[in-house]
């Protein structure tokens, strides 16, 4: 036996029945603070703030990629 109960109702409806709170005033001003923290970053150096953001991880992927290539014409056949 299979039994299938189908809720239509809206999140704003859905929170208020199973009690949680209504986080969309802290969500909103999170979201602007998160927009002007990235505008700031990126009205001066772009390069400067994906160094900030992403650290030594740039700096790691181009490392392995240089391995690779590295490694993929030492194993080349010469000459080819």
């Amino acid at each position: 036996m299979k039994i299938t109960i189908t809720v239509d109702c809206s999140p704003e409806e859905a929170r208020n029945f199973l009690g949680f709170p209504d986080v969309s005033a802290i969500q909103s001003e999170m979201t602007k603070a998160m927009e002007d923290h990235v505008r700031r970053q990126f009205s001066g150096d772009p390069e400067a703030a994906m160094k900030a953001w992403f650290g030594p991880g740039l700096q790691s992927l181009s490392d392995m990629q240089r391995d690779y290539w590295q490694q993929f014409f030492k194993t080349s056949p010469p000459g080819k």
